[in-house]
């Protein structure tokens, strides 16, 4: 089954200015606007955020369309920086479809997510480091 073609939500290496923006997006994409994902909390990982779903959380990103006819080749390559294999209990992430909140207007879009897996949602509940502020820059 081919996933949808929805937006991205990026919230840490991504993001613009860091490390991911321009090996990942550059070229690739229509629009990148400011976004929120409620509902959710945001972990420090060695070296990239995690986003854990759970209540009263917000987390700050960005809202990314890719281009039309860049979007089945960024979709892989996203995937792959994410390590994220469909159906597969190993993955450190897994990508979901959720609602995000357009900062400019406050509409709602539903995007792309990679939020942590289970396993390691769990384990950042018990052992991992809030980011209180959700934005992976403001750390």
């Amino acid at each position: 089954m081919t996933p949808a073609r929805l937006p991205f939500f990026v919230y840490g290496t991504l993001r613009p200015g860091e490390v991911n923006h321009d090996l990942f997006l550059r070229g690739r994409v229509r629009s990148e606007e400011p976004g929120r994902l409620t509902g959710a909390l945001l972990y420090d990982g060695p070296g990239y955020p995690y986003v854990v779903e759970g209540t009263g959380g917000e987390v700050r990103g960005e809202l990314v369309t890719p281009r039309a006819d860049t979007y089945a080749e960024l979709l892989v390559a996203l995937d792959e920086l994410e390590e994220y294999t469909p159906e597969d209990p190993r993955n450190l992430y897994e990508r979901v479809a959720r609602e995000v909140i357009r900062t400019a207007d406050g509409t709602s879009v539903r995007a792309w997510v990679y939020v942590a897996a289970p396993t390691v949602a769990t384990r950042l509940r018990t052992h991992g480091k809030l980011i209180e502020s959700g934005d992976w820059l403001l750390r």
